[in-house]
């Protein structure tokens, strides 16, 4: 596949699209067509060893979260494009050769070129542009080498830098499970207090509680609290992927007993420590906690968020303790829940009051079964694009036309997963 040229199969999907959005929803298919093209037209880059390098969009850099879900969306068409299927394998390869360089980074340069922040306090090398440990960057591309998997068959991403990767993610979960006995951290001389870590680079203290730690959120501003609920959630996840993938395509019985004690370890955290009343007095989820009893009630517009759970495969939309929280989130109980003129719903400590994130307004209306309720958002999102058919990072709920960040492949695709998820099409789990 060249990046100048969109191939017959991903044309072919936006034609069908397009028919299934009609006259109704025209603008439904001006921006998903434009979107859907903007990735593989902007950000992918095809190296010569079969791996695959992607843009985040703006930074000249590949975090290995958004990487994952850029191409999550084409999953669907890779099922039939073995050449595309190939293309996301190759980004499979290149981020388990990044996590084997070292699994608690966040975002790497294409080359060893020294790029990015390399004035951090932390151990920083020439391939690394950040270094801000998130659990969700470690579970991510696991996410992605399974639902490949899922989706088309292909077994070639399971290589030997897999193996390897999959063992340092392992040992960094184990490690944090505990940090007092990490090695890791993470200072940055900035006036940001999001962007560095107190206590001599360590985070807020926290107690062992069986969740394994995050210093930073999927936001990459820095957790409150060190147990960030919905990465841990997704960790339970990921590693049940990892116990099929070594018990059904890797026979490793080391791998599969080692994930099993940890998924069972976090999971029995999240269910004794994850839980705080919102102002009702009801049990829902926090979004962080320290195992000392504190914690917070919010929700972040990065995935993964509480709100998130359902689509990343913990739990199900009908869950009472989900449907409890995600109330409480969609309310003014939560500080980054904005509504104005235009527009309502999650936003971030990342960008300004009153800036909601499209990413946030596409997973709210993927973990609803309500097809008006996805059908008013995609209708939102669209007409506060400020005319330029591609999603922002975050938008003023009063003025669309002040946003930040002109392109982010990542909330352009969750827009596009928000188009084929109202006409039923997914990506298999």
């Amino acid at each position: 596949m060249s990046c100048k040229d969109i191939p017959k199969s991903v044309a072919t999907f936006m034609e069908m699209i397009t028919e299934k959005c009609g006259t109704a929803h025209q603008d439904w298919a001006e921006n998903f067509n434009a979107a859907f093209a903007n990735t593989l037209l902007t950000t992918v880059k095809r190296h010569e060893d079969g791996t695959t390098f992607l843009l985040t969009g703006d930074i000249p850099a590949m975090w290995l979260r958004d990487s994952t879900a850029q191409v999550r969306p084409y999953l669907v068409v890779a099922k039939e494009d073995q050449d595309l299927a190939a293309m996301i394998s190759g980004l499979v390869k290149k981020q388990f050769f990044y996590i084997n360089i070292d699994p608690y980074a966040n975002a790497f340069n294409e080359s060893a070129n020294g790029a990015g922040h390399q004035d951090d306090h932390t151990e920083m090398n020439d391939w690394i542009w950040e270094r801000k440990y998130e659990i969700d960057s470690l579970c991510y591309p696991v996410q992605l080498a399974y639902l490949l998997y899922k989706n088309t068959g292909n077994v070639d991403q399971f290589n030997e830098d897999f193996v390897n990767g999959v063992k340092k993610i392992l040992t960094v979960f184990e490690t944090e499970q505990n940090h007092a006995n990490s090695t890791y951290r993470f200072i940055r001389d900035t006036d940001r207090l999001e962007d560095t870590l107190n206590n001599e680079g360590k985070g807020a203290k926290v107690v062992p509680t069986g969740m394994t730690w995050s210093g930073f959120r999927p936001s990459d501003d820095a957790c409150t609290y060190g147990y960030l609920v919905p990465s841990n959630m997704f960790a339970v996840v990921v590693l049940g992927y990892l116990v099929e993938i070594f018990t059904e395509v890797l026979a490793d019985s080391e791998i599969v007993a080692k994930a099993q004690q940890l998924k069972t370890e976090i999971q029995a955290g999240i269910d004794q420590y994850a839980h705080t009343n919102n102002q009702a007095g009801e049990d829902i989820f926090a979004y962080e906690v320290d195992g000392k009893g504190n914690g917070t009630i919010q929700d972040d517009s990065n995935v993964p968020n509480l709100i998130s759970a359902p689509y990343l495969g913990y739990g199900n939309m009908d869950d009472e303790c989900y449907l409890r929280t995600r109330k409480t989130l969609l309310s003014k109980e939560n500080p980054y829940f904005y509504e104005g003129k235009f527009a309502k719903g999650i936003g971030s400590s990342h960008t300004p009051e009153n800036y909601v994130w499209p990413i946030a307004m596409a997973m709210e209306g993927m973990t609803t079964a309500d097809k008006a309720e996805k059908e008013r958002i995609l209708n939102q999102l669209v007409a506060t694009d400020a005319g330029t058919h591609l999603m922002h990072e975050g938008f003023d709920v009063d003025n669309p036309n002040n946003y930040t960040r002109e392109w982010f492949s990542w909330a352009n695709m969750m827009f596009c997963e928000l188009v084929m998820d109202y006409f039923d099409i997914q990506v298999a789990k």
